[in-house]
């Protein structure tokens, strides 16, 4: 059976779980009302108290909705992370720990790391299996855009070769990312330090020139001012990776000797199976280490995953509470008509015609509750996907799928099924007292 369910399309699976969620509603609904209609009567009821109801809907909209818009929520952000490190195949760097040396490289994040020297870059640049060996350089800024230190050839590759305005062609010039704050042919002078962190004026009289313009990619990468590794290395007091002879020359081949040091070397290949062959050759304890990205996010994705059972079963307990409040309410809300059904038992009208009424009354509400939940929870995520975006820079595009469905299914399955409770509760009640009421 295990083999058959795994063999079935996501598709398949979700309505099968979505049907199995509404089987108990379809019982209990043909149990109560077989023989019966009472939807002129619940109409009248939710019409003559419809402010209270349209309360209680929205109570109900709010809890489905937050509770499917979070977890759309850290979907859409892994999926976000994996797009944000498409681009990056393999990661070369001194040794220390993977995941750091991701965030700093991949995803921009200020970190202190060591260095790999010339010879070690020249070993890499120079496999015959390595098409890209793109070294990077942090440590400056210019406001909230980080300065990074790389190759003409990385930034070709990293957009796509499409760029407004041109490449670099001498030291002293930039390519901006779409969200800095500054045009092609502006200046700005970089500040040594990132974020809050950038003493001003600490390279006063080096200034720099836009000269083209990255297009949107959905990145940290979008914030970044790229510049020549060599300008880098220049503005500290360090050599530029070429001997004096070399003149003024930019990028690739770099002279061993001259070689400051880069905290990580962007690797590509051409072929899927030379970048394992290079991980494997790349990594030496004592001297340096070579991972995919993509396996590093794998590992945090698991860790995600723990945080996304743990958001999960928040949402199930806050979901049983929110269960527990609709009991509640739906108990306080039938006193409302307490005497309209008195009258009905009154006249005559069988205990189960009553209970139909009743329970019809509370599970119209809570279907218009929910329905209205996973339109909030879309609202929801496109908004939260907003806030992440421009708080983390990685483009999030959290939407609802048929795996937020029967979050939504399960909560109204099981209150429909609990407001079989209040309806039974006000059959037990006495006719009189309640026509007096």
């Amino acid at each position: 059976m295990r083999d058959v369910w795994d063999g079935l399309p996501v598709l398949a699976q979700d309505l099968f779980i979505s049907a199995v969620l509404l089987l108990p509603i379809l019982i209990v609904a043909l149990v109560l009302l077989r023989g019966y209609a009472p939807f002129p009567l619940t109409r009248a009821i939710l019409w003559r108290f419809r402010w209270a109801n349209l309360l209680f809907v929205l109570l109900i909209a709010v809890s489905v909705g937050m509770g499917i818009g979070l977890i759309a929520q850290e979907r859409g952000l892994r999926q976000g992370m994996a797009q944000a490190a498409d681009k990056f195949d393999l990661v070369v760097s001194a040794p220390g720990s993977e995941l750091t040396m991701m965030l700093a490289a991949v995803f921009l994040q200020p970190s202190d790391v060591g260095l790999l020297d010339g010879d070690a870059y020249a070993e890499i640049a120079g496999h015959e299996n390595v098409d890209i060996a793109a070294p990077l350089a942090f440590g400056d800024s210019y406001g909230d855009a980080p300065v990074v230190g790389t190759t003409a050839e990385f930034v070709r590759y990293l957009t796509d070769d499409r760029l407004e305005g041109r490449m670099w062609e001498r030291s002293g010039e930039a390519i901006v990312g779409p969200a800095v704050p500054l045009g092609l042919g502006d200046g700005f002078v970089p500040a040594h330090g990132v974020g809050a962190a950038a003493e001003a004026g600490a390279h006063a009289g080096v200034e720099m020139q836009v000269v083209g313009r990255m297009p949107r990619t959905g990145t940290p990468w979008d914030r970044a001012i790229l510049i020549p590794v060599e300008t880098v290395w220049e503005v500290h007091g360090l050599a530029n990776g070429h001997a004096p002879e070399a003149g003024d020359r930019i990028g690739p081949p770099f002279d061993a000797k001259y070689f400051p040091g880069t905290p990580a070397v962007i690797v590509r290949a051409e072929e899927l199976w030379a970048n394992y062959a290079l991980r494997s050759e790349f990594t030496r304890d004592s001297e340096m280490m070579a991972f995919f990205p993509g396996t590093v996010l794998g590992n945090l994705y698991r860790i995600m995953g723990d945080v996304r059972q743990a958001m999960s079963l928040m949402s199930a307990v806050t979901q049983v509470l929110v269960a527990a409040s609709v009991l509640l309410g739906l108990f306080i809300l039938s006193r409302l008509f307490q005497r309209q059904v008195a009258m009905l038992r009154a006249l005559g009208a069988p205990l189960r015609f009553v209970a139909a009424v009743v329970w019809l009354y509370g599970a119209t509400l809570l279907t218009l509750g929910a329905a209205l939940g996973v339109g909030l929870g879309f609202v929801a995520s496109a908004v939260l996907s907003r806030i992440v975006t421009v708080r983390t820079d990685i483009l999030v595009n959290a939407s609802l799928g048929w795996s937020e469905v029967p979050l939504a299914l399960a909560f109204l399955s099981a209150t429909s099924v609990l407001a079989l409770i209040p309806a039974l509760a006000l059959l037990r009640q006495p006719i009189v007292a309640n026509l007096r009421a």
